[in-house]
């Protein structure tokens, strides 16, 4: 629970989220709440402090989580858990299932992971992968963009948007794909390195969390690793001099115990890649 007073609201509609939203930032600091894990953790610890919540669970939209004839579609209050058990998205279903406990799976939602302030972010990988749009409103009403141009280290939410809805392409959804996560001590953990990888018009597609400071996706990275001409040894190498940051240290471990497990990582990657082409 969280021990301060603050406004409850749970809209029923996207206007109604909006209404509120102008309504109560006049005067309050207000967060939109989806699944609420983070924003209990960081109240209790005094770090996150909302005058006033809105809901987004009573919005239609932002609850569906739907095959159409071309996309997947999930809205950003649609839990860890309900995406896994669904079975329509394998690569995030995995991906959520080593995020937290079942418990806790069944808190988070897609919107809250994107958007909240822990640093691993690890459902952002497979959405970084699969080419997917993101759909978030705001006050200025819709907007439609290419989840890559949408997250940049964070999500880039203008004031007052919420994350509405994800949509990925039908093709996407049952590429081969692997994901490795590596911990410190515990199954489920904040990441070492966890590294998402998918095959996509024979070459293979990578995303990274918990090795530097954000999740991130590099084009650069992925050319040198499907560089046949390269050895594995020179891939690495040259993997190394072009991370978009340096590898963190902190109490899970240091940048370089991270560099060595990323790298031990790629390599299975790789030599699995490799035997299944011979």
């Amino acid at each position: 629970m969280i021990a301060n007073d603050f406004i409850y609201c749970k809209p029923e509609n996207r206007i109604e989220a909006i209404k509120a939203y102008k309504t109560l930032s006049k005067e309050k600091k207000v967060f939109y709440y989806g699944g609420g894990s983070e924003i209990i953790t960081m109240a209790r610890a005094g770090s996150r402090m909302p005058d006033a919540v809105i809901d987004l669970k009573g919005i239609k939209e932002c609850n569906q989580l739907e095959l159409t004839d071309e996309n997947l579609v999930i809205g950003g209050a649609v839990s860890l858990n309900a995406i896994e058990e669904s079975g329509l998205f394998p690569l995030l279903g995995t991906t959520g299932s080593r995020i937290a406990d079942h418990t806790n799976q069944c808190r988070i939602t897609l919107g809250g992971n994107i958007s909240g302030t822990i640093i691993y972010k690890e459902t952002v990988l497979p959405l970084l992968l699969t080419d997917a749009r993101i759909i978030l409103y705001g006050p200025r009403g819709f907007r439609r963009i290419t989840f890559k141009n949408a997250f940049d280290q964070e999500i880039k939410l203008r004031n007052g948007e919420f994350i509405y809805q994800i949509k990925i392409k039908k093709e996407m959804l049952s590429l081969p794909f692997t994901h490795v996560k590596k911990t410190a001590i515990e199954k489920i953990d904040y990441p070492l390195v966890t590294v998402c990888s998918i095959t996509y018009e024979n070459r293979l597609r990578f995303a990274i969390s918990g090795l530097c400071p954000f999740p991130f996706r590099s084009l650069e990275i992925e050319k040198i690793l499907n560089n046949e001409q390269l050895s594995l040894e020179e891939k690495l190498k040259k993997t190394h001099g072009i991370l978009p940051e340096s590898p963190i240290t902190d109490y899970e471990g240091t940048g370089e115990y991270r560099l060595f497990v990323f790298d031990n990582i790629i390599k299975s990657i790789l030599e699995r890649r490799n035997d299944e082409v011979l």
